[in-house]
C-alpha cells in the first residue's frame, strides 16, 4: 500500500524537480523529504528520478507514475467532496416506496421539488405492496416508505399517520349502482369480490375484511390480483366489485369502471410515512421538509 502523503510528496518534487523548493512548499525538512521519495521508491521497486549534481530529473517511470499520481489524488479529492456532500445531504440516493405514486398529487409534488432542489441527488422510485415495502424498509434497502401498515412492531421504524383515504367500491361501468352518489355495503353481501392476496399487505386485507363483516358479510372472493390496476381492470372485465382505497380512483381512467363513495364512516383507511431509525439520511430530511410543505 502506497500512502497518500508519500504521493503528494513525490508530485511536489516531480512538478519542481528540486528537493528544496517542494521541501518549502510542503512545510517540511529537505532531509526528511528525500527520504520519503527513498521509501516511496523503495515500496514501488523502481527509481522515479534521476538525482545528481545537475540537479532532479523524472525518469520514465517516474513520469508516468507522476500520471498515477495525479488520478489518484484526484480520484480521492473527488470522493472526499461527494462524501462530504451526502452528509449534508445534497448528493447521494435516497430510494423511496409507495403503494402508489401517481394516485398522491402531492407527493408527485414533493418529488418535483425536491429534483429541483437536489439535482445531484439520485431518486429512486418503485410501487409496491406493503408487505414488500416493510420488507425494504425493516432490511435498509428504502429510506422512505408509504404503506399503509408495517406487519409486527420494530423499534428501529419510525411511523407518521399522513391521511385516512376514503375507500370507495369499485363497480364495471355499466353496474346498476355505478352512478349512484353513495353505496350501502351492505347491498352487496351477494356479490363477487376480487380482493388483493393476504401476504401483500395483511393490514390493509383485514381491514377490508373488517369492513364487509361490520356490514354483515364475509365477501365471496372469486379473484386475486397482486397489483391494484391489474385488480381494476379484472373489475372492469366483470370479475366481480372491489373495495379500493381513493388514491387508485385518481389514477384510473373511469370509462370502463366507477368508483363510489361507501355510506359507512368508518370506511377509511391510513396511509403512513415510514422509515428506519437505524438509517439515518440527511436527504430524508430535506424530502420530509418538502412534503410537509406539499400536503
Amino acid at each position: 500500500m502506497i500512502e497518500t502523503r508519500l504521493l503528494r510528496q513525490f508530485v511536489a518534487v516531480a512538478e519542481a524537480l528540486h528537493f528544496h523548493q517542494a521541501a518549502e512548499r510542503l512545510h517540511m525538512a529537505q532531509p526528511a523529504l528525500s527520504q520519503a521519495i527513498n521509501r516511496l521508491e523503495a515500496k514501488l521497486g523502481f527509481a522515479l528520478l534521476q538525482r545528481d549534481r545537475r540537479g532532479v530529473k523524472l525518469l520514465p517511470a517516474g513520469a508516468a507514475f507522476l500520471q498515477t499520481a495525479y488520478t489518484v489524488l484526484g480520484q480521492l479529492q473527488q470522493g472526499i467532496e461527494q462524501a462530504r456532500q451526502v452528509s449534508q445531504g445534497t448528493a447521494g440516493t435516497l430510494t423511496i416506496t409507495s403503494v402508489s405514486i401517481t394516485g398522491y398529487p402531492w407527493l408527485l409534488d414533493t418529488l418535483r421539488q425536491f429534483r429541483l432542489a437536489f439535482p445531484r441527488v439520485q431518486l429512486v422510485i418503485k410501487e409496491m405492496p406493503s408487505a414488500n415495502q416493510a420488507k425494504a424498509l425493516l432490511s435498509g434497502d428504502t429510506d422512505i416508505a408509504f404503506l399503509r401498515y408495517l406487519p409486527g412492531q420494530a423499534d428501529n421504524i419510525e411511523s407518521r399517520l399522513l391521511l385516512d383515504e376514503p375507500i370507495l367500491l369499485a363497480l364495471p361501468a355499466d353496474h346498476p349502482n355505478a352512478d349512484d352518489v353513495a353505496i350501502e355495503l351492505k347491498d352487496f353481501a351477494g356479490a363477487d369480490f376480487v380482493f388483493t392476496p393476504q401476504a401483500l399487505g395483511s393490514g390493509y386485507h383485514h381491514q377490508l375484511i373488517a369492513l364487509c363483516e361490520a356490514a354483515g358479510f364475509s365477501p365471496r372472493v372469486v379473484q386475486e390480483a397482486d397489483q391494484l390496476p391489474t385488480l381494476i381492470g379484472l373489475v372492469a372485465c366483470g370479475f366481480g366489485v372491489a373495495l379500493v382505497p381513493q388514491s387508485i380512483a385518481r389514477s384510473m381512467p373511469r370509462d370502463k369502471v366507477a368508483f363510489v363513495p361507501l355510506t359507512a364512516a368508518s370506511s377509511s383507511i391510513g396511509l403512513y410515512l415510514n422509515w428506519n431509525t437505524d438509517n439515518p439520511s440527511p436527504l430524508a430530511g430535506h424530502f420530509f421538509s418538502l412534503l410537509d410543505e406539499a400536503m
